[in-house]
């Protein structure tokens, strides 16, 4: 695999770039920790410059095939995954990204407008096509989204628009990071622990009705709100539903690892690590709460990096390959949701045939999992 994140920034320095205007103290700006009390996060992962085009995931793919001693024409799939592509229409992203690459041209992409949950998609999708070895893409370009051409926070601070969660536009910001990471998957028809589910719950959520609110809610920039049309400016930004979104974490990753359990009773001793979704610090640890886990097998980073949608899970698997916790031969879990909704659940075994480097600022590792 590969990855890349930003500049870590503190949310004091983040905070200070945005100027969002305090909603109780007049003429006060929401500082570093208000955010950091809000929120949870300390900082997150913050750079236009390296984020600003999608060189860096044409970084991420080159560094991940040659950790899996992969030539483009061994790709027979490529899946992308973002909800901040670079070009918006007609899947431009992917057909830039293959050329470059050099992906053969037989090779027809599948580009996933998904957010924090498309990781379970692309798995879902993988499980059912024949192919042998895949190519799988993830990036949030967050900072070059949303800062403007004089530098400033764009739309997420604003109060008297259309948006239907106008007043927490700024969550989004100060929340979401920059990352980009790149996976090579390889089909083992002798790995028998193989497991995997995907769930939209949209039609039935746990027993209960099924969810209809989006979560995340960007309504602006399509044909219903075309750009340039009054109120599509505003409406062109990402809001988070946040009291559907806790309910929907908290139960939903519970719903995950009960419904691997059913299937393979005590997966959860059995794999090395389990990489759960980021959504935001509190939210990650009740969920590990919980479900009794701790550090030593479910790591998190949502604190030091906030939450990097669907990157979040492979830089928490990169972070462990770099520092030496996961190895050759163990099998890993990966379990998500996120906005649609949708998610899911699935095991890995690890290969790694070449050598993975870094190229990236890292989290911290708990100096009790550190290995010498």
């Amino acid at each position: 695999m590969g990855a890349q994140l930003g500049e870590i920034i503190t949310v004091d320095d983040w905070a200070r770039l945005a100027h969002i205007p305090h909603r109780k103290k007049v003429g006060e700006e929401v500082s570093g920790a208000d955010i950091e009390r809000i929120l949870g996060v300390t900082s997150k992962s913050w750079d236009r410059e390296r984020f600003g085009s999608i060189e860096a995931v044409v970084d991420v793919a080159r560094q991940a095939l040659r950790a899996a001693l992969a030539e483009p024409e061994d790709i027979d799939a490529v899946f992308i995954a973002t909800c901040t592509p670079y070009e918006i229409m007609l899947d431009q992203d992917a057909f830039n990204l293959l050329r470059r690459l050099r992906i053969p041209d037989s090779v027809a992409p599948f580009q996933l407008g998904a957010g924090c949950g498309g990781l379970s998609r692309v798995a879902a999708h993988l499980a059912r096509t024949g192919a042998q070895r895949a190519l799988v893409l993830t990036y949030n370009a967050a900072s070059p989204l949303g800062i403007d051409e004089n530098g400033v926070l764009a739309h997420w601070s604003g109060t008297e628009t259309e948006h239907p969660f106008a007043e927490t536009l700024w969550c989004s910001g100060a929340l979401f990071s920059d990352a980009a990471t790149a996976l090579v998957l390889e089909r083992d028809e002798g790995f028998e622990a193989g497991l995997g589910f995907y769930s939209r719950d949209s039609l039935e959520f746990g027993g209960e009705p099924g969810f209809s609110d989006p979560l995340i809610h960007y309504p602006g920039g399509g044909a219903a709100h075309p750009p340039g049309f009054p109120g599509s400016t505003e409406l062109s930004a990402f809001g988070l539903n946040s009291l559907e979104l806790a309910r929907y974490y908290s139960r939903g990753m519970m719903l995950n690892q009960e419904t691997m359990d059913a299937h393979r009773p005590g997966f959860v001793d059995e794999v090395r690590r389990i990489y759960t979704h980021q959504a935001g610090p509190a939210l990650v640890a009740n969920y590990h709460q919980l479900a009794g886990l701790d550090a030593h097998k479910a790591p998190t980073h949502a604190r030091e990096l906030g939450n990097l949608v669907t990157s979040a899970t492979p830089v928490l698997f990169y972070t462990d390959v770099v520092n030496g916790l996961v190895e050759e031969g163990d099998t890993v879990c990966f379990s998500v949701i996120g906005a649609g909704p949708e998610r899911g659940a699935f095991l890995v075994r690890v290969a790694i045939p070449g050598e993975v480097t870094v190229t990236t600022p890292l989290p911290p590792v708990p100096a009790a999992l550190k290995v010498s």
